[in-house]
């Protein structure tokens, strides 16, 4: 059975303004990124990675290397919605040969972290930023902290919820769970809706 642990983040206003700098500075990176997808009609991961990683690498140094990776992941999983899911209104094949629209990411897009960018070992959690590593400390329940251990962890996202405070959401896998019949896919693919942090500018 998959599992999602939402945990939220007792942050102080100092805290808050540096995760709020890394949101940033993530739909940055993601922006860069987004017309290259336009012009390559390119979103597979892999792909995006051998075509972007070194430009945004030298663009946006700060981030480091793994979250550049991050943002590439983002921007890949965002366009799987947007131009591949037959429920989005700008599915490929309703482009009719037209150019792909532009992707805009919002300051308030979702951060992915990665077991290199983010850790929780014995309660406590540390995270990437913009400016050195932050930690909390938190109260796991025992069956949270059980499904570090029997569970594979799919993705870390980092959102600000409307009243600005931070949360993470943790995406796990059963390792240990039989697959479903007729699964050809282990993991979930994202929802059909398009994310009200990204903007769709249609080309005229």
């Amino acid at each position: 059975m998959n599992s999602i642990l939402r945990i939220s983040l007792d942050t102080t206003p100092e805290q808050a303004e540096r995760l709020r700098a890394l949101q940033q500075g993530f739909a940055q990176v993601c922006n860069a990124l987004a017309p290259l997808v336009q012009q390559t009609r390119v979103w597979n991961r892999v792909a995006l990675h051998h075509l972007a990683y070194r430009q945004l690498r030298e663009q946006f140094p700060e981030m480091g290397s793994q979250m550049v990776c991050n943002a590439i992941y983002s921007v890949s999983r965002t366009c799987r919605v947007v131009f591949q899911h037959p429920a989005s209104p700008f599915h490929l094949s309703r482009l009719e040969g037209k150019a792909l629209p532009l992707l805009r990411f919002s300051d308030t897009c979702p951060v992915y972290f990665d077991r290199h960018t983010l850790s929780v070992k014995g309660g406590q959690l540390s995270m990437f930023t913009l400016d050195g590593r932050m930690r909390f400390q938190l109260g796991l329940k025992a069956e949270d902290e059980a499904l570090f251990a029997t569970h594979k962890l799919r993705e870390i996202v980092l959102s600000r919820g409307a009243s600005g405070g931070y949360g993470l959401a943790f995406a796990f896998v059963d390792l240990q769970a039989p697959p479903e019949p007729g699964a050809a896919q282990p993991l979930p693919e994202p929802d059909a809706e398009i994310p009200e942090y990204v903007m769709v500018e249609e080309t005229v």
